[in-house]
Protein backbone atom coordinates (compact mmCIF):
# COMPACT_ATOMS: atom_id res chain seq x y z
CA UNK A 1 0.00 0.00 0.00
CA UNK A 2 1.42 3.25 -0.89
CA UNK A 3 2.17 5.96 2.21
CA UNK A 4 0.00 9.07 1.90
CA UNK A 5 1.13 12.05 3.50
CA UNK A 6 -1.57 11.97 5.77
CA UNK A 7 -0.98 8.53 7.32
CA UNK A 8 2.61 9.04 7.35
CA UNK A 9 2.10 12.38 9.54
CA UNK A 10 0.21 10.05 11.38
CA UNK A 11 2.89 7.79 12.21
CA UNK A 12 5.35 10.39 13.07
CA UNK A 13 2.72 11.81 15.60
CA UNK A 14 2.50 8.81 17.11
CA UNK A 15 6.59 8.23 17.16
CA UNK A 16 6.51 11.75 18.99
CA UNK A 17 3.71 10.26 21.70
CA UNK A 18 5.81 7.49 21.95
CA UNK A 19 8.97 9.82 22.85
CA UNK A 20 6.79 11.47 25.11
CA UNK A 21 5.59 8.98 27.43
CA UNK A 22 8.64 7.60 27.67
CA UNK A 23 10.33 11.07 28.61
CA UNK A 24 8.11 11.49 30.91
CA UNK A 25 7.91 8.19 32.58
CA UNK A 26 11.68 8.16 33.09
CA UNK A 27 11.55 12.09 34.02
CA UNK A 28 8.66 11.24 36.55
CA UNK A 29 10.53 7.92 38.19
CA UNK A 30 13.44 9.87 38.93
CA UNK A 31 12.30 13.31 40.13
CA UNK A 32 8.97 12.89 41.23
CA UNK A 33 7.73 9.67 42.50
CA UNK A 34 10.56 9.69 45.22
CA UNK A 35 8.92 12.77 46.66
CA UNK A 36 5.58 11.98 46.44
CA UNK A 37 4.48 11.35 50.12
CA UNK A 38 7.14 14.47 51.24
CA UNK A 39 5.47 16.34 48.92
CA UNK A 40 1.55 15.73 49.50
CA UNK A 41 2.46 15.74 53.93
CA UNK A 42 3.92 18.87 53.32
CA UNK A 43 1.66 20.42 50.38
CA UNK A 44 4.61 21.24 49.11
CA UNK A 45 4.33 22.74 45.29
CA UNK A 46 7.97 21.71 43.64
CA UNK A 47 7.95 24.72 41.23
CA UNK A 48 11.59 23.18 40.78
CA UNK A 49 10.11 20.42 39.02
CA UNK A 50 7.92 22.56 36.88
CA UNK A 51 11.30 24.53 35.18
CA UNK A 52 12.68 21.23 35.08
CA UNK A 53 9.45 20.08 32.86
CA UNK A 54 9.77 23.49 30.88
CA UNK A 55 13.66 22.21 29.66
CA UNK A 56 11.83 19.13 28.60
CA UNK A 57 9.11 20.88 26.33
CA UNK A 58 6.30 20.10 28.51
CA UNK A 59 5.51 23.65 29.57
CA UNK A 60 4.75 25.21 26.63
CA UNK A 61 3.28 22.03 24.44
CA UNK A 62 0.82 23.81 22.55
CA UNK A 63 2.28 27.20 22.22
CA UNK A 64 3.90 27.89 18.30
CA UNK A 65 7.58 27.34 18.11
CA UNK A 66 7.77 31.34 17.10
CA UNK A 67 7.01 31.87 20.79
CA UNK A 68 8.85 29.50 22.78
CA UNK A 69 6.81 26.57 22.70
CA UNK A 70 7.37 22.78 21.60
CA UNK A 71 4.54 23.27 18.33
CA UNK A 72 2.59 20.48 19.17
CA UNK A 73 -1.15 19.41 19.22
CA UNK A 74 -3.72 18.37 22.29
CA UNK A 75 -2.98 14.35 20.75
CA UNK A 76 1.08 15.08 22.72
CA UNK A 77 -0.36 17.12 25.33
CA UNK A 78 -2.57 14.73 26.42
CA UNK A 79 -0.44 12.08 26.60
CA UNK A 80 1.97 13.63 28.38
CA UNK A 81 -0.56 14.95 30.90
CA UNK A 82 -1.70 10.74 31.25
CA UNK A 83 1.96 9.52 31.68
CA UNK A 84 2.33 12.43 34.64
CA UNK A 85 -0.82 12.27 36.58
CA UNK A 86 -0.03 8.53 36.45
CA UNK A 87 2.64 8.84 38.63
CA UNK A 88 1.33 12.00 40.80
CA UNK A 89 -1.60 14.16 39.73
CA UNK A 90 -0.99 16.74 41.77
CA UNK A 91 2.06 17.51 39.44
CA UNK A 92 -0.14 16.75 36.20
CA UNK A 93 -3.30 19.11 37.65
CA UNK A 94 -0.28 21.76 37.88
CA UNK A 95 0.94 21.42 34.51
CA UNK A 96 -2.29 21.43 32.82
CA UNK A 97 -3.36 24.23 34.68
CA UNK A 98 -0.30 26.08 32.99
CA UNK A 99 -0.88 24.97 30.01
CA UNK A 100 -4.52 24.84 29.12
CA UNK A 101 -5.42 27.89 31.24
CA UNK A 102 -3.05 30.89 31.46
CA UNK A 103 -0.68 29.68 28.70
CA UNK A 104 -3.38 28.83 26.01
CA UNK A 105 -5.65 31.83 27.23
CA UNK A 106 -2.74 34.26 26.13
CA UNK A 107 -1.95 32.47 23.20
CA UNK A 108 -5.63 32.66 22.02
CA UNK A 109 -6.57 36.02 22.94
CA UNK A 110 -3.40 37.71 23.36
CA UNK A 111 -2.16 40.00 21.00
CA UNK A 112 1.41 39.76 19.38
CA UNK A 113 3.07 42.01 22.06
CA UNK A 114 1.68 40.20 24.80
CA UNK A 115 2.11 36.36 23.15
CA UNK A 116 5.70 37.72 22.39
CA UNK A 117 6.44 38.98 26.10
CA UNK A 118 4.83 35.96 27.91
CA UNK A 119 4.72 33.18 26.06
CA UNK A 120 8.47 32.19 25.61
CA UNK A 121 8.39 32.49 29.60
CA UNK A 122 5.87 30.41 30.08
CA UNK A 123 6.52 27.73 27.82
CA UNK A 124 10.09 27.50 29.23
CA UNK A 125 9.16 27.23 32.92
CA UNK A 126 11.00 30.40 34.07
CA UNK A 127 7.55 31.48 34.66
CA UNK A 128 4.23 29.54 36.44
CA UNK A 129 1.20 30.37 34.74
CA UNK A 130 -2.20 30.79 36.99
CA UNK A 131 -5.46 31.46 35.63
CA UNK A 132 -8.60 32.93 37.80
CA UNK A 133 -12.02 33.30 37.09
CA UNK A 134 -13.12 31.30 40.65
CA UNK A 135 -14.68 33.24 43.14
CA UNK A 136 -15.89 32.13 46.82
CA UNK A 137 -19.77 32.82 45.86
CA UNK A 138 -19.78 32.18 42.29
CA UNK A 139 -18.36 28.62 41.32
CA UNK A 140 -19.85 27.26 38.46
CA UNK A 141 -22.41 30.88 38.64
CA UNK A 142 -19.51 32.17 37.18
CA UNK A 143 -21.63 34.96 35.21
CA UNK A 144 -22.11 37.09 38.63
CA UNK A 145 -18.60 37.01 39.83
CA UNK A 146 -18.03 39.92 42.02
CA UNK A 147 -14.62 41.11 41.14
CA UNK A 148 -14.69 44.50 39.34
CA UNK A 149 -12.38 46.12 37.34
CA UNK A 150 -12.91 49.80 36.79
CA UNK A 151 -11.30 52.34 33.83
CA UNK A 152 -9.83 55.26 35.06
CA UNK A 153 -7.88 57.02 32.18
CA UNK A 154 -5.85 54.48 30.93
CA UNK A 155 -5.76 52.10 33.94
CA UNK A 156 -8.16 49.54 35.36
CA UNK A 157 -8.52 49.54 39.40
CA UNK A 158 -9.50 46.14 40.06
CA UNK A 159 -11.03 45.29 43.73
CA UNK A 160 -12.23 42.07 44.71
CA UNK A 161 -10.89 38.08 45.44
CA UNK A 162 -10.56 34.58 43.56
CA UNK A 163 -10.01 31.27 45.43
CA UNK A 164 -9.48 27.25 44.35
CA UNK A 165 -6.87 28.80 42.36
CA UNK A 166 -4.56 26.55 40.99
CA UNK A 167 -1.18 27.54 40.62
CA UNK A 168 -2.13 30.73 42.52
CA UNK A 169 0.56 31.64 44.71
CA UNK A 170 3.61 30.30 42.76
CA UNK A 171 2.39 31.72 39.64
CA UNK A 172 4.50 34.82 38.08
CA UNK A 173 1.78 35.65 36.19
CA UNK A 174 -2.29 35.23 36.04
CA UNK A 175 -4.68 35.77 33.39
CA UNK A 176 -7.75 37.29 35.39
CA UNK A 177 -11.33 37.45 34.54
CA UNK A 178 -13.18 40.60 36.12
CA UNK A 179 -16.64 41.92 35.78
CA UNK A 180 -16.44 45.24 33.60
CA UNK A 181 -20.24 45.07 33.50
CA UNK A 182 -23.36 44.11 34.88
CA UNK A 183 -24.02 40.70 36.97
CA UNK A 184 -25.04 37.99 34.78
CA UNK A 185 -24.21 39.88 31.31
CA UNK A 186 -22.52 37.79 29.06
CA UNK A 187 -20.32 40.62 27.64
CA UNK A 188 -20.02 42.06 31.21
CA UNK A 189 -16.62 40.54 31.96
CA UNK A 190 -12.88 41.22 31.13
CA UNK A 191 -10.00 39.64 31.04
CA UNK A 192 -6.75 40.55 32.10
CA UNK A 193 -2.71 39.65 32.49
CA UNK A 194 -1.51 40.54 36.07
CA UNK A 195 2.26 39.75 36.91
CA UNK A 196 3.53 38.69 40.63
CA UNK A 197 4.21 41.80 42.29
CA UNK A 198 2.53 44.32 40.74
CA UNK A 199 0.88 46.60 43.98
CA UNK A 200 -2.37 45.58 45.59
CA UNK A 201 -2.50 41.98 43.99
CA UNK A 202 -1.29 39.47 46.72
CA UNK A 203 -1.91 35.55 47.47
CA UNK A 204 -4.13 34.67 50.64
CA UNK A 205 -5.20 31.77 52.38
CA UNK A 206 -3.90 28.31 50.61
CA UNK A 207 -6.79 25.51 51.15
CA UNK A 208 -6.39 22.45 53.02
CA UNK A 209 -6.91 20.18 50.77
CA UNK A 210 -8.38 16.20 51.01
CA UNK A 211 -6.39 15.39 47.50
CA UNK A 212 -4.06 17.63 44.97
CA UNK A 213 -2.02 18.48 47.92
CA UNK A 214 0.89 18.91 45.83
CA UNK A 215 -0.70 21.31 43.73
CA UNK A 216 -1.16 24.23 45.36
CA UNK A 217 -4.65 26.41 45.40
CA UNK A 218 -5.25 29.81 47.11
CA UNK A 219 -7.12 32.71 46.83
CA UNK A 220 -6.17 35.69 45.68
CA UNK A 221 -6.39 39.20 46.72
CA UNK A 222 -7.19 42.26 44.84
CA UNK A 223 -6.93 46.10 46.65
CA UNK A 224 -7.45 49.21 44.56
CA UNK A 225 -4.97 47.45 42.01
CA UNK A 226 -3.94 49.09 39.01
CA UNK A 227 -2.92 48.04 35.83
CA UNK A 228 -2.40 49.48 32.18
CA UNK A 229 -5.08 49.13 29.47
CA UNK A 230 -2.04 47.54 27.84
CA UNK A 231 -2.86 43.95 30.08
CA UNK A 232 -5.83 43.62 28.56
CA UNK A 233 -6.72 40.68 26.94
CA UNK A 234 -8.49 41.25 23.70
CA UNK A 235 -11.76 43.59 23.68
CA UNK A 236 -13.86 44.58 26.72
CA UNK A 237 -16.56 42.60 27.60
CA UNK A 238 -15.21 39.38 25.49
CA UNK A 239 -13.92 38.12 29.00
CA UNK A 240 -17.00 35.62 29.73
CA UNK A 241 -16.98 34.60 26.04
CA UNK A 242 -12.94 33.78 25.81
CA UNK A 243 -13.04 31.84 29.18
CA UNK A 244 -16.13 29.17 27.46
CA UNK A 245 -13.40 28.56 24.96
CA UNK A 246 -10.69 28.39 26.86
CA UNK A 247 -12.54 25.45 29.68
CA UNK A 248 -13.35 23.65 26.33
CA UNK A 249 -9.75 22.70 26.18
CA UNK A 250 -8.97 22.91 29.40
CA UNK A 251 -11.61 19.92 29.98
CA UNK A 252 -9.99 17.97 27.63
CA UNK A 253 -6.55 18.46 29.68
CA UNK A 254 -8.74 17.40 33.18
CA UNK A 255 -9.84 14.24 31.08
CA UNK A 256 -6.67 13.26 30.63
CA UNK A 257 -5.63 13.44 34.08
CA UNK A 258 -8.74 11.33 35.15
CA UNK A 259 -7.78 8.96 32.32
CA UNK A 260 -3.85 9.26 33.85
CA UNK A 261 -5.27 9.07 37.61
CA UNK A 262 -7.07 5.73 37.40
CA UNK A 263 -3.99 4.46 35.20
CA UNK A 264 -2.08 5.00 37.98
CA UNK A 265 -4.50 3.50 40.19
CA UNK A 266 -5.58 0.76 37.66
CA UNK A 267 -1.82 -0.58 37.26
CA UNK A 268 -0.99 -0.31 41.53
CA UNK A 269 -4.10 -2.64 42.12
CA UNK A 270 -3.26 -4.98 39.57
CA UNK A 271 0.21 -5.43 40.66
CA UNK A 272 -0.69 -6.29 43.74
CA UNK A 273 -3.15 -8.17 43.14
CA UNK A 274 -1.20 -10.41 41.08
CA UNK A 275 1.38 -10.09 44.35
CA UNK A 276 -1.20 -10.83 47.22
CA UNK A 277 -1.38 -14.33 48.57
CA UNK A 278 -4.83 -15.32 50.41
CA UNK A 279 -5.98 -18.92 50.89
CA UNK A 280 -2.62 -20.54 48.55
CA UNK A 281 -2.93 -18.23 45.35
CA UNK A 282 -2.80 -14.58 44.36
CA UNK A 283 -5.77 -13.01 44.82
CA UNK A 284 -5.75 -12.34 41.34
CA UNK A 285 -7.02 -15.77 40.80
CA UNK A 286 -10.59 -15.14 42.66
CA UNK A 287 -12.98 -14.11 40.54
CA UNK A 288 -14.21 -11.33 42.59
CA UNK A 289 -10.68 -9.12 41.80
CA UNK A 290 -11.01 -10.34 38.53
CA UNK A 291 -13.97 -8.68 37.59
CA UNK A 292 -13.14 -5.28 39.24
CA UNK A 293 -9.59 -5.26 37.29
CA UNK A 294 -11.69 -6.21 34.46
CA UNK A 295 -14.35 -3.28 34.89
CA UNK A 296 -11.29 -1.26 35.97
CA UNK A 297 -9.70 -1.48 32.51
CA UNK A 298 -12.76 -1.52 30.25
CA UNK A 299 -13.82 2.04 32.06
CA UNK A 300 -10.33 3.32 30.99
CA UNK A 301 -10.09 2.37 27.85
CA UNK A 302 -13.65 4.01 27.04
CA UNK A 303 -12.32 7.12 28.94
CA UNK A 304 -8.93 7.38 26.90
CA UNK A 305 -10.74 7.00 23.92
CA UNK A 306 -12.83 9.75 24.61
CA UNK A 307 -10.23 12.28 25.23
CA UNK A 308 -7.91 10.87 22.84
CA UNK A 309 -10.79 11.42 20.20
CA UNK A 310 -12.07 14.88 22.04
CA UNK A 311 -7.82 15.82 21.28
CA UNK A 312 -8.27 14.97 17.75
CA UNK A 313 -11.45 16.80 16.88
CA UNK A 314 -9.58 20.06 18.90
CA UNK A 315 -6.28 19.71 16.31
CA UNK A 316 -8.74 19.66 13.55
CA UNK A 317 -9.92 22.77 14.40
CA UNK A 318 -13.17 22.01 15.48
CA UNK A 319 -15.80 23.04 18.19
CA UNK A 320 -15.47 20.20 20.78
CA UNK A 321 -17.76 22.01 23.44
CA UNK A 322 -19.88 18.49 23.76
CA UNK A 323 -16.77 16.38 23.61
CA UNK A 324 -14.69 17.99 25.79
CA UNK A 325 -17.79 17.47 28.43
CA UNK A 326 -18.30 14.49 27.01
CA UNK A 327 -14.63 13.39 27.81
CA UNK A 328 -14.02 15.14 31.14
CA UNK A 329 -17.66 13.63 32.50
CA UNK A 330 -16.48 10.01 31.65
CA UNK A 331 -12.96 10.07 32.58
CA UNK A 332 -13.50 12.00 35.82
CA UNK A 333 -15.99 9.58 36.76
CA UNK A 334 -13.92 6.72 35.88
CA UNK A 335 -11.05 7.51 38.11
CA UNK A 336 -12.94 7.82 41.04
CA UNK A 337 -14.32 4.83 40.61
CA UNK A 338 -11.09 2.95 39.57
CA UNK A 339 -9.62 4.45 42.64
CA UNK A 340 -12.51 3.03 44.92
CA UNK A 341 -11.79 -0.30 43.37
CA UNK A 342 -7.85 -0.06 43.68
CA UNK A 343 -8.73 0.83 47.41
CA UNK A 344 -11.07 -2.24 47.98
CA UNK A 345 -8.54 -4.57 46.07
CA UNK A 346 -5.52 -3.46 48.28
CA UNK A 347 -7.97 -3.91 51.28
CA UNK A 348 -7.02 -2.58 55.05
CA UNK A 349 -3.23 -1.62 53.16
CA UNK A 350 -4.80 0.12 50.72
CA UNK A 351 -6.25 2.60 53.22
CA UNK A 352 -3.18 3.68 54.48
CA UNK A 353 -0.48 6.12 53.00
CA UNK A 354 2.15 3.62 52.72
CA UNK A 355 0.50 2.21 49.83
CA UNK A 356 -0.33 4.50 46.40
CA UNK A 357 -3.52 3.69 46.39
CA UNK A 358 -5.08 5.86 49.01
CA UNK A 359 -3.55 9.06 47.14
CA UNK A 360 -4.97 8.18 43.89
CA UNK A 361 -8.43 7.89 46.12
CA UNK A 362 -7.74 11.38 47.07
CA UNK A 363 -6.47 13.01 44.17
CA UNK A 364 -9.45 11.16 42.08
CA UNK A 365 -12.08 13.32 43.52
CA UNK A 366 -10.78 16.41 42.68
CA UNK A 367 -11.32 15.22 38.80
CA UNK A 368 -15.16 15.77 38.86
CA UNK A 369 -15.13 19.13 40.56
CA UNK A 370 -12.31 21.56 38.98
CA UNK A 371 -13.05 22.99 35.76
CA UNK A 372 -17.00 22.49 35.65
CA UNK A 373 -18.56 19.79 37.88
CA UNK A 374 -19.53 16.65 36.61
CA UNK A 375 -23.02 18.25 36.76
CA UNK A 376 -21.70 21.06 35.15
CA UNK A 377 -21.01 18.73 32.51
CA UNK A 378 -23.96 16.89 32.07
CA UNK A 379 -25.89 20.51 31.96
CA UNK A 380 -23.33 21.40 28.69
CA UNK A 381 -23.85 17.96 27.24
CA UNK A 382 -27.90 18.09 27.62
CA UNK A 383 -27.71 21.54 26.20
CA UNK A 384 -25.74 20.47 23.15
CA UNK A 385 -27.61 17.18 22.69
CA UNK A 386 -30.95 19.20 22.98
CA UNK A 387 -29.74 22.26 20.49
CA UNK A 388 -31.68 22.30 17.36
Amino acid sequence: MQATESNITESHREETCQMIRETVRDFAEQNIRPFIRKWDDEQHCPKEIFQQLGALGLMGMLVPEEFGGSGLGYKEYVTAIVALSKVDPSIGLSMAAHNSLCTNHILMFGNEQQKKHYLPKLASGEWMGAWGLTEPNTGSDAGNMQTVAVKEGDDWIINGSKNFITNGKSGDVTVLITRTGQPGDKHGATAFIIEQGTAGFTSGRKEDKLGMRASETVELIFQDCRISDSQRLGDVGDGFIQSLKVLDGGRISIAALGVGTAQGAYEAALAYSKQRQQFGKSISGFQAIQFKLADMYTDIQASSLLTFHAAELKDQGEKVTLPSAVAKYHSSETAVRVANDAVQIFGGYGFTKDYPVEKFYRDSKLCTIGEGTSEIQKKVISKEILAD
